[in-house]
Order: C-alpha cells, then structure tokens, then sequence
C-alpha cells in the first residue's frame, strides 16, 4: 500500500506537554475510601471534565487537584453493536417460542422459558426498524404487538401467541452495550466520487467532509486513558440509569498506540456495559436510521473519574490540542483501511482539517449537547450521594478481543 501523507493537526504537536511545573508529583494521593466518606459527608467536589481543564489552566494542576475530588466525564456516540434482552412472563397454556416478532421486528428465542433477544442494529430488507426502534417506542410507552408460534412439547402445548407488550408488562429487560465505552475514535474521509453511507453519516468525496466518532478531552476514554478506573462491576450512567461495566467489549485493544502522556492515537480500550430496561430515561436513548446502513441507538454515557494522584488529574486535563484521532479512508472496504495519520481534536472541533492537502469541514458524528445533559446529571448525583463511587475490585481484561476471522 502506498504511503499516505499526515494529516495537519493545525495546532500544537500531539503529546505536547500541558502543564508547567508544579507537575503530577505535587498532588498527593487519595483513597477511595476518603472519597467515599466525603461523599456520605456531603462534601465531594465534583467537576465536569471541561471545568476541571479550565481550572487547571487558570490555577495549575495542584490547586486544581487540591479543590476537585471526582471528574465526570460523558459520550453520546451511535451503535448498532447492542442488544435488547426481555424476559417475559408465562403463558396459559405455556408455549415454547419460536420465530418471535415484537412491533414486527424479529427476535430470538432462548431455551425454553420467555427469553427474547434483539439486535439494536440491522437492515432487514425492506424494514427501517430494528431492536432499536423497539427499545425508543418501549421507552415512549408504546404497546407493540408480541406474535410467535409455537414448538410442541408435552410440557408447552401451545401453538401460537398474539398478544401485545408495553414496558409494564415486561418482566426484566436489560440493554446490553458491547461497545458501550471505547478509549478513542476515528475520522473517517472518503477519497472515492460521490457518496458513501457509513454508520456515523453519509462521506462525500472525494474528500468533501469529515466525520469524527469521539469526543475528545471531554469523553470518557481520553480523560481516563486505558479505562484505568473502570473493570468488572464499575458503575456508570448509562442512558440515565446507573449500569454497570460487564467486561472488555467487542474489539477491545487495551495496548494501542499511545502519546506520551498516556492518551491511545486510536480506539484502544473497550468496555461492555449492562442497563436495566427500566431505569433508561428516553430523553438519553434515542433510536435512529442511516440509510444505506441501517437501525443504531444514540446512548449518552457518563462516568466518574476519581483524582486518586496526580498522573490521574494531569491525563484528566489534558487538553483537546494535545490529543489526536486516526483519519481514517472508510471507502475501501477492506479491514485494514488506508490512514493519514491523526489529527488533533483541536483541529476537528474547530471544524477544518487538512488532509492530503484537502482542506476538509469536520463534523462530530455524536451528540456533545446530549453527552453534556448527562454528564451534569451525574454531577449532581454524585454530589447527592444518590450515585455509587466505587473503584473496580479487578480491572479490564488485559487479552485483546480483536482478533480478525481468517476466511
């Protein structure tokens, strides 16, 4: 494959230093227990990633740390690597499903008992809903039709089954986000004519636009590098319900390229994350479509980042300009996609790049605004001790999960 050119970032080199002395090693250690306590007291002082950014460039990283005890840091991002998973109550006479639909969407059975699944992403031929368009019309109070037929059995005699659901009538349900937290994200370009539908928004090319996936310094995988805080049983908000850290996600590479300061140059770690249907609010969840792709769920995330030392509150406060994305050519459909280089966040949220001499409009392809909403949300629950600050007894798997079918 032929070289490609770097990106510009348009502003200082990435890993740049971003504090001047008193560094990280002025900050003395705290532990979760004193947190804890000053949480139960009343007294946590919590600040939104960005507040604490602008506290430590007026007053350095010290006097920063000294006064701020939590950071909260939020994503808003698409995804259609989720599931939807209901369990439903019996039936008189019982009934062993098979080939189940809920609001004409199809769903898959497990076992025996009421277990349904549905994949939050998909593109049935023909059909613009998937698990995500039942999930946002669950959330909306909504009545969906529930039919399937049924697999005899002595036990479970029942042939077919045409009912409706709404969310009271559902027993237990839980969304399952398999990427729910990712340490960095991509800039995807398109150097081919016309356009390209993509799961983050349509590409005009030959390089007209670019689209970008993360948040930068304000999301939860650049202000807490290697998702070092979180493991298995970490709470977190998700969709405005506290859900809990499962295990390393889909395609998680917790050894990715890094900056000097710590920060991945790509989508490095990943976390998988478990919500109680009942618990999301819809003014976080919302279902959408892209054409040309398919069904996806915008979910805003949120997470606390306890300043337990110093290396922690300077990785936390490191600003947009110092911390960089992959571009990324996504019109070649290939696993392994040519790259120019990274640009800086910086650079993307002002809202013009240069790549391979092509000055290109950047735009997020992720709700800052919805991600902010939230991220407040937590603040104050945190404040309120209606929130669980809680450090992870182990943490996140260091095998990768990325490990590519030979086909």
């Amino acid at each position: 494959m032929a070289t490609r050119p770097r990106a510009s970032d348009q502003g200082p080199p990435p890993g740049a230093a971003s504090q001047a002395a008193p560094g990280p090693e002025s900050c003395p250690p705290r532990s979760g227990d004193d947190l804890r306590q000053r949480q139960r007291q009343g007294l946590l002082r919590v600040r939104l990633a960005g507040e604490f950014r602008r506290l430590v460039a007026d007053a350095g990283l010290a006097e920063a740390y000294a006064a701020t005890d939590v950071v909260v840091a939020a994503d808003a991002v698409f995804t259609d690597q989720a599931s939807l998973v209901l369990n439903l109550g019996p039936t008189d006479p019982p009934i062993r499903l098979r080939d189940p639909q809920i609001g004409g969407v199809a769903a898959l059975a497990g076992g025996a008992g009421g277990d349904l699944v549905l994949p939050i992403g998909g593109r049935a031929e023909g059909a613009r809903s998937a698990g995500a368009q039942v999930l946002a019309n669950l959330l909306a109070g909504a009545r969906l039709e529930l039919s399937a037929t049924g697999d005899p059995t002595p036990l479970q005699p029942r042939r077919e089954l045409h009912t409706h659901l709404d969310l009271e009538r559902i027993g237990n349900g839980r969304l399952l986000l398999h990427r729910g937290i990712v340490e960095n994200g991509v800039v995807a370009v398109s150097s081919a004519s016309g356009v390209i539908h993509t799961g983050w928004g349509p590409l005009l090319g030959p390089f007209a636009n670019a689209l970008f996936t993360a948040a930068g310094a304000d999301s939860i995988g650049l202000a807490m590098p290697g998702l070092a805080l979180l493991g298995p049983g970490s709470p977190v908000l998700v969709g405005g319900g506290i859900g809990w850290v499962i295990g390393t996600g889909s395609a998680h590479q917790p050894n990715p390229r890094r900056l000097s300061s710590g920060h991945a140059r790509t989508p490095g770690a990943v976390a998988a994350l478990s919500v109680d249907l009942h618990a999301l609010d819809r003014r976080w969840v919302r279902a959408c479509y892209f054409e040309g792709h398919g069904s996806a769920l915008l979910v805003a995330i949120a997470a606390p980042i306890p300043l337990l030392d110093g290396q922690i509150a300077a990785q936390a406060s490191t600003p947009d300009q110092a911390l960089e994305a992959p571009v990324l050519d996504v019109s070649i459909p290939r696993r392994i996609k040519p790259s120019f280089g990274g640009v800086s966040y910086g650079a993307l949220k002002a809202g013009r790049i240069m790549v391979a001499g092509h000055g290109i409009a950047a735009a997020p392809s992720h709700s800052p605004r919805l991600a902010l909403g939230l991220a407040e949300e937590l603040v104050e629950r945190l404040r309120s001790d209606r929130f669980p600050l809680r450090l992870p007894l182990v943490p996140l798997a260091p095998r990768p999960t990325l490990i590519p079918l030979e086909a």
